[in-house]
């Protein structure tokens, strides 16, 4: 499972906007058609585990594991 180092290395290479700072790093990507993607990522060095991790490759990111693999 990625870890969230590995989900903000994605972010950073795969041309993510970095809009706050907080306890999480926000990010969003403006998409060719308009619309705009958004995720969080947390500070902490712990795995992304199971569900989670689907539902952020799924819903947030909105590629493939290959794709994502291939970036970080």
């Amino acid at each position: 499972m990625p870890s969230n180092r590995d989900l903000k290395r994605f972010c950073d290479r795969d041309g993510w906007e970095l809009y706050k700072q907080t306890d999480h790093y926000y990010y969003r990507k403006q998409m060719p058609d308009g619309t705009i993607k958004y995720t969080k990522v947390s500070m902490g060095t712990g795995e992304i585990t199971g569900h989670l991790w689907q539902e952020i490759l799924k819903k947030q990111l909105q590629v493939t594991i290959e794709y994502f693999n291939s970036i970080i």
